[in-house]
């Protein structure tokens, strides 16, 4: 992608719009007119005199201005000849519909590059692409059906897709949306740029991304920065979750890594909120639409069905919500507005006493809404609409509605059903300052994403430094441990020997038992070779052990074991192609990557990120001391972990990736020493 020299601002906020092309231009001035655009709208045809009641041009040098934007809907390589010819007149920016680009191959490689070079520093979007949606001004360079209407203030979407973007606009659950941008094959104008265009109109509340890649990740940063300086919040569905295709190198660590798991943490370093799903997507924007994040995770829910309330309590706990007692002075205030015989608690069952009383629920709702919660939840379900008027659970909108006038606190009201929520409601709700979200799993999954906007502090990333070329080579064990020590790493004491002598003679030096295990360049993964054997406990069985190993290897490595582990870790680099170098740490040992408990680290480290990263293992649970057993030394874990991520960043561009498997965690005050370690490198060639 190539660096805009200009904005966007002409592009996406056009007073005159040029329409390049036949049918797919004839549509997007049918699109155009149908959204009330007051604009000037430029048709360009060499036959036609008119185009949907507009005066037609014969060509771009005929037209009676410079057009702010321009949609091309020719052929691929006349796209090319257009977008250069505009380039030249100063037009503020184009939409490359026409597909054949660079998703094609070489030869559309070669031709997207044409197009770059044509545009010179006029923003395009695209090629491959539908263009954009402006529902604030009711100006589309978009050639096909949408779901938009006119709004004076709402969320803005960018999406890689062009379909996908046309099923958000087709959306029926109340959601306003402001703008919807295409951004295609990314030549010039990808997401880092979309969002920081977005992010300057002040008619935008947030911005929904749906991302198939991301090709600059510091430029995404830079702009979700600069987003949130204008307090505009944004949330991300990342596609292509799956590991099909990954690419599994020689250490364990990038098999357990998986580049989905560094992208989903690197959004979350960046300030972004991750969902699962599309619709947890605009169940997430309704809720920052309506006030931005939301300060903590605290929540009350409130029904008429201990049914209703149940669930709530179930899927606040599967998204890490919290549902709080009432403080004694609130819950005394809700009591009194409530029938005697209503249990006060959270979830609250407030029950059918007050049904359809509109004055009443509100009384009751506004008490609960003053408890001190981030956020106050009505679950509610209407009837089928042909079922006729609903009055009673008109009343228990309004009721919320009105306790959020009253009190100024935000609330939200939840479906358990998406099609139990009418999509006049969820207009009606939002109008009024609620957000209506559809699905308890959906909605609470909206919720938790918001409350990580309003409580994780964004972070920079380290920019992600290129590996040097050169033969990449795995350092042995004992050489891989001397480089970890130098940078802080624990490790046991232990020499390398080439006779049976020289092994005996370091037992003496070092105590038993022991570990004996094969040394040799090829020795990578030395369990599956049998090149380690354990627990040596007196002369003979090292005597032993050291004939059967040293045929294997090159030299054999005598080491002091560990008897006394609490738990064992495996903590490793390594690096994503876009994101770059990262930690993984997790549950350790022989079988690191079939429990696969893992959390991902990114650099640079700082403690509370590898304490919070410990802290969601199961192996936690072992560290904390498990039935009975010592607690382990878990700040000499984090020392060592933090100690690898000082390696890995002073060998930035030689590092390939890296394992310490196991870390082993010894009692509390006794440390934690690395057992085992194996680092590629690239092949220092000086």
């Amino acid at each position: 992608m190539t660096a805009l020299t200009t904005g966007l601002d002409r592009l996406l906020h056009p007073r005159r719009i040029a329409v390049i092309g036949g049918a797919s231009a004839a549509e997007v001035i049918r699109q155009c007119d149908r959204m009330g655009y007051a604009g000037e709208i430029w048709p360009v045809h060499p036959n036609k005199a008119e185009i949907g009641g507009h005066r037609a041009y014969v060509g771009l040098d005929a037209l009676p201005g410079v057009p702010d934007a321009a949609f091309v809907g020719v052929n691929r390589h006349a796209t090319v000849d257009v977008v250069r010819t505009l380039a030249a007149m100063g037009a503020g920016g184009a939409v490359s519909y026409a597909s054949g680009f660079r998703e094609v191959g070489a030869e559309g490689e070669a031709l997207q590059t044409a197009l770059v070079a044509a545009a010179g520093a006029m923003p395009v979007l695209g090629p491959n692409c539908y263009g954009f949606i402006n529902a604030l001004d009711g100006a589309l360079l978009w050639p096909d059906h949408h779901g938009a209407a006119r709004v004076e203030r709402g969320v803005a979407f960018v999406t890689q897709s062009s379909n996908i973007a046309i099923n958000l606009t087709m959306n029926r659950r109340g959601l306003p949306i402001a703008f919807m941008v295409a951004v295609g094959n990314q030549a010039m104008v990808g997401l880092a740029e979309a969002i920081e265009a977005l992010a300057a109109d002040d008619r935008v509340t947030a911005i929904g991304l749906h991302v198939e890649g991301i090709s600059d990740p510091a430029a995404l940063a830079s702009a979700v920065e600069i987003a949130h300086r204008r307090g505009v919040s944004v949330v991300a569905l990342k596609a292509g979750r799956s590991e099909m295709g990954s690419r599994i190198a020689m250490t364990h660590t990038a098999s357990l890594a998986g580049s989905h798991r560094v992208t989903s943490a690197f959004l979350e370093r960046i300030g972004i909120a991750e969902v699962g799903s599309i619709p947890a997507l605009i169940e997430t924007l309704k809720l920052l639409h309506l006030g931005g994040p939301l300060p903590g995770r605290r929540l009350v829910s409130l029904s008429c069905s201990g049914g209703e309330a149940s669930l709530m309590s179930d899927a606040a706990e599967a998204h890490g919500l919290d549902l709080p007692a009432y403080p004694p002075e609130a819950e005394a205030k809700i009591r009194a507005t409530c029938n005697p015989l209503v249990t006060v608690s959270n979830p609250f069952d407030y029950h059918t006493f007050d049904w359809g009383n509109r004055d009443r629920l509100a009384d009751t709702f506004s008490a609960v809404m003053e408890a001190g919660q981030d956020l106050t939840v009505l679950v509610l379900d209407w009837p089928r609409p042909e079922l006729g008027p609903a009055p009673a659970w008109d009343a228990s909108a309004y009721a919320i509605m009105d306790a959020h006038a009253r009190t100024g606190r935000r609330a939200a009201l939840i479906a358990t059903l998406p099609e139990c929520l009418p999509e006049t409601w969820g207009a009606a709700l939002v109008a009024g300052g609620v957000a209506p979200l559809c699905g308890i799993a959906d909605g609470l999954e909206a919720i938790a994403a918001a409350a990580r906007l309003g409580t994780n502090e964004p972070r920079t990333v380290a920019a992600p430094i290129a590996r040097r070329p050169g033969r990449v080579v795995a350092l042995t064990e004992p050489v891989a441990k001397a480089e970890l020590a130098r940078f802080g790493v624990a490790v046991p004491r232990s020499q390398v020997v080439t006779t049976r002598e020289a092994a005996l003679a370091a037992a003496e030096a070092i105590g038993f038992p022991l570990v004996a295990k094969a040394v040799g360049a090829d020795l990578t993964h030395k369990t599956e070779r049998g090149a380690v054997i354990l627990n040596l406990r007196d002369p003979g069985a090292l005597a032993a052990a050291y004939d059967r190993l040293a045929p294997l290897g090159e030299a054999v490595l005598i080491e002091a074991m560990v008897t006394d582990a609490v738990a064992e870790l495996i903590v490793g680099v390594a690096r994503d192609p876009v994101i770059g170098l990262h930690l993984v740490v997790g549950s350790g040992g022989v079988l690191a990557e079939l429990v696969a408990d893992t959390s991902i680290v990114l650099l640079p480290a700082e403690r509370a990120d590898v304490e919070a990263a410990i802290g969601a293992l199961k192996v936690s649970k072992l560290i904390d001391g498990w039935r009975g057993k010592p607690a382990g030394d878990r700040a000499a874990a984090v020392d060592a972990v933090l100690a690898i991520a000082r390696f890995a960043q002073a060998n930035a561009d030689r590092l390939d990736g890296l394992d310490v498997n196991p870390l082993m965690v010894r009692p509390a005050g006794l440390g934690a020493v690395a057992a085992d370690a194996l680092v590629m490198l690239v092949e220092d060639t000086e």
